[in-house]
């Protein structure tokens, strides 16, 4: 199964009215991934796309150079259920070169100087590294303003989009932002990843101890049923880089450099085998 396939799937769906239901944006394009993923070897992972990537803060569609993704009017389309290969080349293309149009630099930077010890970015002509998200629709609101129910549903019905586009991919390391990201990766991959507290990553509190950081490490090898047909490791820490309050740039180089030594690990395993 393509690429190419599985965005017409995940096109398709949105033709669906439950996925509305569920505060899917039913005129947003899916994003299967910001960067290209056929040319990455390691992947950062979310919850879903932000709606920021489709709107600006009044709610309204981004257009022109602010365009970031595309959708039903950009495209020219009444229903998704119009589109043609044409209409997918377009989306995929957006997803491949979202990095060198108007990336939402407030959240990827961060992200990125967490994986560059690894010696690949989001960014650049030699980029080796992309984002992807456990739901691969923007919801009208934040994924924590979502219902319990709305959550489990789109985890439960989209979450083999990124099991069939891992397996398609080259992807050896995924790294999982922030503890909510750990805990439904581990459900939809029926996984459990080992905790181990990091003392460098505690979160200094006024009144208290501190906020416990805790690293994450595993492997997985399907995703919502999806075999990926080998497995791929997987690094997390629960602190959410971009949302966490209190974050400090002490904690942020101990979790880059933890990232750094753990993949060069993963790569000089895979390098034996």
């Amino acid at each position: 199964m393509s690429t190419l396939d599985i965005l017409a799937t995940m096109v398709n769906r949105l033709e669906n009215p439950s996925l509305s239901e569920l505060g899917v944006i039913p005129w947003a394009a899916p994003v299967i991934s910001f960067g290209n993923l056929s040319q990455s070897k390691i992947a950062t992972l979310g919850l879903n796309p932000s709606n920021r990537e489709f709107v600006d803060l009044s709610g309204i569609e981004l257009d022109g150079h602010d365009r970031r993704f595309h959708t039903l009017r950009s495209l020219g389309l009444n229903t998704w259920s119009d589109a043609t290969d044409d209409h997918l080349h377009r989306i995929l293309d957006s997803c491949n070169n979202y990095f060198y149009g108007n990336p939402y630099d407030g959240w990827f930077r961060a992200l990125d100087r967490l994986i560059i010890g690894t010696s690949v970015s989001y960014y650049g002509i030699f980029s080796e590294a992309c984002h992807l998200d456990l739901v691969p629709y923007a919801t009208a609101c934040k994924w924590g303003e979502l219902t319990s129910t709305q959550k489990a549903t789109l985890l439960n019905s989209e979450g083999d989009a990124l099991g069939l586009l891992l397996r398609e991919s080259s992807i050896e390391v995924i790294v999982l932002n922030g503890q909510s990201v750990i805990e439904n990766l581990q459900m939809i991959a029926e996984c459990t990843l080992k905790r181990k507290a990091v003392p460098d990553w505690t979160l200094p509190r006024r009144t208290s101890t501190g906020v416990t950081g805790y690293a994450y490490t595993g492997k997985i090898c399907k995703i919502s049923g999806v075999d990926l047909g080998r497995e791929i490791s997987v690094l997390g820490y629960s602190h959410n880089i971009q949302s966490s309050y209190g974050v400090t740039t002490q904690v942020k180089t101990a979790i880059q450099q933890w990232i750094t030594n753990r993949t060069s690990e993963v790569f000089v395993e895979r390098s034996v085998y």
